[in-house]
């Protein structure tokens, strides 16, 4: 039996959602990791970091690009004990400048994924999937399967978008 897990970095509070900045008490990505493992009854994982980002959005964002430049490897609050028992390990993160954040780089970069199958997925205000040539790049012999890109103010309403998604996933 595939065991499978679903690591996930997601900003609640302020975010950009259809030209405005709201809000929210869960961020986007989670919303979507959730519905994942309502589906797949996956074992979650919140990749976070030791270092909070400001509370401000803006200010996230420029912090988010000063960390892309400098090719920063921010530091985990967790690791996952047990990588060795997961087969696939779906993958959520933001879009932010084009790939995810830099504390993804650091989750893995953590840990051999080797021969494991890494499904992608991406929450985005407009910018579309990011980061899969950073996947292939960090885990080049991973296999890596269709990822989705979900706008994130719609992910509550996805339900059947990713229920459709993952009944044409390969693993």
């Amino acid at each position: 039996m595939t065991k499978s897990l679903i690591a996930y970095y997601s900003r609640k509070g302020q975010n950009y959602v259809n030209g405005n900045i709201v809000d929210l008490p869960v961020g986007n990505t989670e919303v979507i990791a959730q519905k994942i493992q309502s589906l797949t009854g996956s074992d979650l994982f919140k990749i976070d970091t030791i270092k909070e980002y400001p509370v401000d959005y803006m200010e996230t964002t420029r912090v988010a690009k000063e960390e892309l430049n400098a090719n920063a490897r921010p530091e985990l609050i967790n690791t996952v004990e047990n990588m060795d028992e997961y087969d696939v390990v779906y993958l959520g993160y933001p879009n932010w400048w084009g790939t995810f954040p830099m504390a993804v780089f650091t989750f893995l970069q953590s840990y051999d994924l080797s021969g494991k199958t890494i499904i992608p997925f991406c929450t985005h205000e407009g910018s579309g999937m990011g980061g899969l040539s950073d996947i292939k790049l960090l885990c080049p012999t991973a296999k890596l399967d269709n990822g989705i890109a979900i706008k994130g103010s719609s992910v509550h309403g996805a339900d059947k978008v990713v229920k459709n998604w993952i009944s044409k996933l390969s693993y």
